[in-house]
This record gives C-alpha cells, structure tokens and sequence, in this order.
C-alpha cells in the first residue's frame, strides 16, 4: 500500500523529534536537561538511569521514521508514535497534578507531545479505514 504523503511527514517529523532527543539524552543528558533548569549534577547512577530511556526513544524514533518508508512498518510506526507521545503527555499532565506545575518549558513540551500523539492516532484511524477499504 502507498503510503500518503500526510502519513509520511508526520512519521519523518515525530520519528525525527523522538530521535533528537532520545540522542541527545542517551549522549549530552546534563546539558540537554538544563536547557529547563534540571541539574543532574555528576551522580553516575542518576546519569545511568536518565541515559538508559535516551537509548529507548532513540530507537523508538528511528523505528517511527523508518515506518514513512516502509510500507509494512506504517501500522506499527503509527501505534507506537501515537503510544510514545501520549504516555509521556499524559504522564506530564500526571505530574503536574501530583506534583504541581514544573518550568513553563515542559509544560510546552506536554502539550506539544499530547498534539503529537493525537495527530498520529488521527493518522492511524485513517491508515486502517484506508486498509479496511482495500480489504
């Protein structure tokens, strides 16, 4: 099946947006977490397990990008990118109730993510109605 042009960009751009940062978590996690004012400071356990999820969306993004090209990972590509963004949305939000409001960044950054896994469940309704249809 031919892969919408649509589907594509937001694959390549939630792919690419995971990646980054799984990079640059997994590679630079004390200056990429003080960019909102978190110090990791030098504790060798708190920057093993800050890397640790750096790794996982790393690869989770690449696994996302690669479904813009590949027809057979599309589905998947779309269920974990809408999985990936809304569990860390949702969580975000989570946080923000039990443990009150964090820098204004991150707050951002939760919205951001919520619109982005909502675009990509969006996507994945209209890639199986799409599919159904050729069924």
């Amino acid at each position: 099946m031919k892969i919408s042009k649509s589907v594509k960009a937001l694959l390549l751009l939630s792919g690419a947006i995971g990646a980054g940062i799984g990079a640059a978590i997994l590679l630079i996690p004390v200056a990429f977490h003080a960019t909102t004012g978190i110090e990791l400071g030098g504790n060798i356990s708190l920057l093993n397990e800050v890397r640790a999820p750096g790794g996982a969306l790393l690869a989770l993004g690449v696994l996302v990008m690669l479904g813009a090209f590949a027809s057979r990972l599309t589905f998947t590509s779309l269920v974990v990118a809408s999985l990936l963004y809304l569990s860390y949305g949702a969580a975000r939000v989570l946080s923000m109730v039990v443990d009150g409001m964090p820098a204004s960044e991150l707050v951002l950054v939760a919205g951001l993510e919520i619109v982005i896994g909502l675009a990509c469940v969006f996507a994945l309704l209209k890639h199986q109605k799409s599919d159904e249809a050729l069924a």
